[in-house]
């Protein structure tokens, strides 16, 4: 979803791009990177790529979250670094901060605090991602820098059902229910979490502003500058999916972190704001997802 996202946005502004898909490289394996970024010999790099899901699969696979990530980011970082790259965006996830974070979430509170537990395999590698590019960033002078997505949505999600975050997963379940007519959706947790949402092409704007205007900071959150409780933003979603029936939580199921906003204040005070309200993300996302249901392009629907 994000490199989708990232490649819309630079065309749109005529960056000259290069991409490897998976069929062509496994960002895994250190060696086959390595030789990618030796021959192709890029300026830049933006490092998208990564093992993630929604809190059933960080809970069901924390080594897989953990090692899958902490290789990827290796292979790239460390490659880039060898083959010369001068600028390198590490993307990260704000699971990175303390589940117990003073809110909004700054930059500093990073290592401050106990993880959530549920999604800590994924935050230690993250972490880890992070610290790579300020060591490398202290020992060179490089512009090696990550930046802390808040929750996004948008094109190119994963709608798998067991795999996808909220946004996902509830577009699927809403979108489903209308059309089997069921009287009502389950929704795990209280519905009383609160969490942060932007769509994804405003992170796209945001790496590319970054890009233009490299900061002086190792580490910068990325967020939209409001919250919603995950039962008001599933009660928006089915209203813009058209689903009438009734919403059930299920409290027996975990939350997640009670509350995650991003303090973005160091972001938007070098000039950056993201553009797309809530509403118009959500129905955007919705247009596209019925329109490529057919086409096999929705990635993991029918699972």
């Amino acid at each position: 979803m994000v490199g989708q996202a990232v490649l819309r946005v630079g065309k749109e502004q005529g960056q000259e791009l290069l991409t490897a898909n998976r069929s062509d490289l496994d960002l895994k394996d250190s060696r086959a990177v390595s030789i990618f970024l030796q021959k192709h010999k890029p300026a830049n790099v933006i490092l998208a790529a990564a093992t993630v899901g929604g809190i059933c699969a960080n809970m069901s696979q924390k080594r897989k979250f953990l090692t899958d990530n902490l290789e990827i980011q290796n292979s790239v970082i460390l490659g880039a670094l060898d083959a010369g790259v001068t600028k390198l965006i590490f993307l990260g996830s704000s699971c990175i901060y303390p589940k117990h974070a003073a809110q909004p979430m700054r930059e500093d509170s990073l290592l401050t605090g106990s993880l959530e537990a549920t999604n800590e395999g994924y935050a230690l590698a993250k972490i880890a991602g992070v610290k790579l590019c300020q060591y490398i960033r202290e020992e060179t002078g490089l512009d090696y820098f990550s930046l802390m997505p808040t929750n996004l949505f948008g094109p190119g999600d994963n709608f798998d059902s067991k795999n996808s975050h909220v946004p996902a997963a509830l577009m699927r379940k809403f979108h489903e229910a209308k059309a089997h007519n069921t009287a009502n959706v389950k929704i795990w947790g209280t519905g009383k979490a609160m969490r942060e949402f932007m769509h994804v092409y405003d992170l796209a704007d945001a790496i590319w502003f970054a890009f233009a205007n490299p900061p002086n900071e190792n580490l910068l959150n990325v967020g939209f500058g409001s919250e919603i409780s995950i039962g008001d933003f599933a009660r928006k979603m089915a209203k813009i999916v058209d689903y009438q029936g009734d919403l059930e939580f299920d409290t027996s199921m975990p939350d997640g972190t009670p509350r995650k906003l991003l303090d973005s204040t160091k972001l938007f005070e070098m000039g950056w704001r993201p553009k797309i309200s809530l509403e118009a993300g959500i129905e955007s996302t919705y247009k596209w997802f019925v329109e490529n249901i057919e086409s096999g392009v929705v990635r993991g629907y029918g699972k």
